[in-house]
């Protein structure tokens, strides 16, 4: 386990730390490839602070994200921190060896969640922006923690400005399909479109199984996939524009995984 007393910013804008006992050595991976991001969900920062710090929570992340936009590292970039919890993606289910956890203060839907301050997510993108390009993470693999965890969390949730990270070179983004009147899929269908669907989202990295039956855990996957890349409706319906946007970014990913930069469209 890394020394707690010696803990050091991995992070050049990262001037504070505040070292949190729980965490421990990153399993079956030679480096972190998922930048994962949260909100703390919690009425204010210092009760969010107390708990990541506190050894009997059991939870932690790498960074704390301040509403001013104050910077602090809990835990070192090498160690595995405990933020993710039972999670999925792209056919590993220990994320938390596989990343870097930022949280980012906001009291989410419980506590009355709200548009994040400029001078927070200029923070976020600037720390983001080290990660990446330190640890050479592909933008498919910035994620939110409701990506790997459809069924739990709902977090950093649709307010979160995906985009404006996107554009600042942190993570993938296309340009949401518009709403139009047509098909739509949803909680009770049946068949080989519900099929393929699910095996479209396997195939962009969500733990879900093309069974063919639009069950719970498929609301929850196109929810959480709303909640980033498509937040004009979150409603768990996969109408069209969920489902061409989600043929949008597979193709960006494959895009990526071939060497070939995505497209940028404003």
């Amino acid at each position: 386990m890394h020394a707690i007393a010696t803990l050091k910013p991995d992070s050049r804008f990262v001037a504070h730390v505040a070292p949190s006992p729980n965490h421990d050595e990153r399993t079956g991976v030679a480096a972190p490839d998922i930048l994962l991001l949260h909100y703390t969900g919690m009425r204010d920062m210092q009760s969010a602070l107390d708990r990541l710090l506190s050894r009997e929570a059991r939870v932690s992340s790498h960074y704390l994200v301040c509403e001013d936009g104050a910077m602090l590292q809990l835990v070192a970039e090498a160690d595995r921190a405990w933020h993710a919890g039972a999670s999925f993606w792209e056919r590993g289910n220990d994320i938390n060896s596989r990343s870097i956890g930022i949280e980012i203060v906001n009291p989410g839907h419980e506590f009355g969640y709200r548009d994040f301050p400029e001078a927070q997510i200029a923070a976020v993108i600037e720390l983001t922006q080290d990660i990446v390009a330190r640890w050479s993470i592909r933008p498919d693999r910035v994620l939110g923690h409701s990506d790997v965890a459809p069924s739990r969390k709902d977090d950093p949730g649709e307010r979160f400005p995906w985009r404006r990270l996107a554009e600042a070179g942190v993570g993938l983004w296309v340009p949401p399909a518009p709403i139009d009147a047509g098909p739509v899929l949803g909680p009770g269908d049946l068949g080989d479109e519900v099929a393929a669907m699910q095996q479209a989202f396997a195939a962009y990295g969500y733990g879900i199984a093309p069974t063919g039956v639009y069950d719970t855990l498929t609301a929850q996957v196109v929810i959480a996939f709303q909640r980033h890349f498509r937040t004009e409706r979150v409603d768990g319906r996969a109408d069209l524009s969920t489902i061409h946007t989600l043929h949008a970014l597979l193709a960006a990913k494959q895009a990526i995984a071939g060497g070939k930069a995505p497209a940028r469209k404003p």
